[in-house]
Parts: structure tokens; sequence; C-alpha cells
């Protein structure tokens, strides 16, 4: 499956919480992600490696996370292979033993809203990440690779209908919490 998703820069939260609010309830979250490479040789070839544990209100799950390059330029989409983990030390455990290293560490304080638009079940989290300023909006949807033109179609229509479609962001996190982190 391909992880069709776009990332939006957002100057006006309350706005976007609004129309959010009338698609869904907002389940908070807070995602305690975890890259990991081998030098840099997952960074350099556009694929990630990451252990995310995510804690809400009412229950908290690990889940370890493979995306390849990403077949799509303007939006950054990867391919991703996704499985849950049930003791998430034992899994960085064996990472480190087999030559990872830790690459970043970071928190992001999410709001997931889940909705259908378009005919799509679409994933919104309206993101706060510490280090960087502002809020960001990703929206996304699972999709097998003969859909994904039209799922990003459909992605960049709810962009629109928020206001957002000049305000794309198609740099990572890692990176950018990187760079803020050098300052």
């Amino acid at each position: 499956m391909i992880e069709a998703e776009l990332k939006a820069r957002v100057k006006d939260v309350a706005s976007v919480k609004g129309w959010l609010g009338r698609q869904a309830t907002p389940e908070d979250a807070t995602y305690q992600d975890i890259y990991y490479d081998k030098g840099d040789e997952l960074t350099r070839s556009d694929r990630e490696l990451r252990v995310r544990t995510v804690s809400t209100a009412n229950a908290q799950r690990s889940i370890l996370t493979y995306k390849q390059a990403r077949v799509d330029e303007e939006s950054g989409s990867k391919p991703e292979h996704e499985t849950e983990v049930i003791v998430p030390d034992a899994v960085a455990s064996l990472l480190l033993d087999i030559g990872f290293s830790e690459y970043v560490r970071l928190t992001k304080h999410c709001q997931n809203y889940s909705f259908e638009f378009a005919g799509y079940d679409i994933l919104a989290t309206l993101v706060h990440v510490p280090e960087l300023d502002g809020a960001f909006l990703e929206v996304e949807t699972l999709v097998g690779d003969e859909q994904l033109d039209a799922a990003l179609e459909a992605l960049k229509g709810l962009l629109r209908e928020l206001g957002l479609e000049n305000e794309l962001e198609t740099g990572t996190y890692t990176d950018a919490v990187l760079e803020a982190r050098s300052r």
C-alpha cells in the first residue's frame, strides 16, 4: 500500500479545527518517534525506519514502520509497511544490534480526525512539533499504486476546501527538527 499524503502549514488553526470538527470527533494523541538509520544509508536513499509509540487517553501502542522511497515527488507519498510492536525496547535492541543507530527522536502532539472525503477514508492530523514553529495538517489515505493520482487529487481538493492549497510543505519533520536543533 502507498500512503498518499499531503502536508500543509496551518496559519488559522481555529478555522481548520472547526472544519475538521464538523467531519469527525478529534482524538488527541502524542507520538514519540524514533527514526533509525545505518550511517545515513536510508536517509540518502529517501527511506525511513521508525518505531512510533502513540499515546492516547485510553491506550498506548507502538508501531514499526518502514517507508520506501517516495513514488511522487510533489507530495512525498511513499509505499509504507507497518506492524504493531508489543515490546518497543526489544525492537530497539534488535535494530541497534544489527548495525542501525538512532537517527533522530522527536515528539508530535496530534489531533486525529477520521472521516470519508471524495470516496476515500481520510486521516487528517493536526500536528504540533515542539521544536518547530506553528502547526501542520497532514491528510492521508492508503491506496494501491493505481489509485495514487486520484487519491492525491482528492487530498488536494480537501486542502482547497480548507484554504490550504497554497501552504503545501514537502520537507520532513526529521529534517526540520534536526535543522532547528542545530541552530
